[in-house]
This record gives structure tokens, C-alpha cells and sequence, in this order.
């Protein structure tokens, strides 16, 4: 019953910019941690960004000051703000989300920062 739907992604240049969404449905993101994270051709997946139920974010260090996760909670939707991409932002973007011992995840989305 749990649903996470990404969108967002695309081909963008560096230094560009792109935000993401993550919709969910059949869990209350308010009352979750949601996190996205990416894995770039080759390699494994990684955490990216996540935000806790009471608000707290924590960011990976290669995004650090570049990009921002967010939620709407009236929209029960999460979003990955990401600016100043680079070409090592290239990878499928996963949505997150996390409810006691169960965690559900998104279809991903393609970001491809062209160099």
C-alpha cells in the first residue's frame, strides 16, 4: 500500500540545477525519516540526503552546501533541491522513507549532469 513516486530527474549542464520530488502515498512522511539517495553508473548506492520527523537533515559531504532536502507536509511530499551540479552528480536518484523497523523505496529517477 506504500507508494513512492520520484520525478524531477533529467539532463542538465554543470552548474546547473534540478529539483526533485518524491510523492508518497499509504505512509505520512511527517511522521517518517526520508532520505534519498543515488547510485552513479558502477558503483553502489549511497545516501545523499535525509530528513528526520522532527525535522532534522543530515547530508552527505560530496553535496554539502549544494543541495537541500525538504518536505510539504500538506502535500505529504519530499523534495532534493540540488544546485551547482557537477558531472559526479550523474546517477539514478532513489526516495526513501522509513516508518520503525520498515523502510520502502521509490522506482528512481535519472540525473545526468553532462560535462
Amino acid at each position: 500500500q506504500v507508494q513512492l513516486a520520484e520525478s524531477g530527474g533529467g539532463l542538465v549542464q554543470p552548474g546547473g540545477s534540478l529539483r526533485l520530488s518524491c510523492a508518497a502515498s499509504g505512509i505520512i512522511i511527517r511522521f517518517s525519516t526520508a532520505s534519498w539517495y543515488r547510485q552513479p553508473p558502477g558503483k553502489q548506492r549511497e545516501l545523499v540526503a535525509a530528513v528526520s520527523s522532527s525535522g532534522r537533515t543530515n547530508y552527505a559531504d560530496s553535496v554539502n552546501g549544494r543541495f537541500t532536502i525538504s518536505r510539504d507536509n500538506a502535500e505529504n511530499t519530499v523534495y532534493l533541491q540540488m544546485n551547482s551540479l557537477k558531472p559526479e552528480d550523474t546517477a539514478v536518484y532513489y526516495c526513501k522513507a522509513d516508518r520503525r523497523e520498515s523502510e520502502y523505496w521509490g522506482q528512481g529517477t535519472q540525473v545526468t549532469v553532462s560535462s
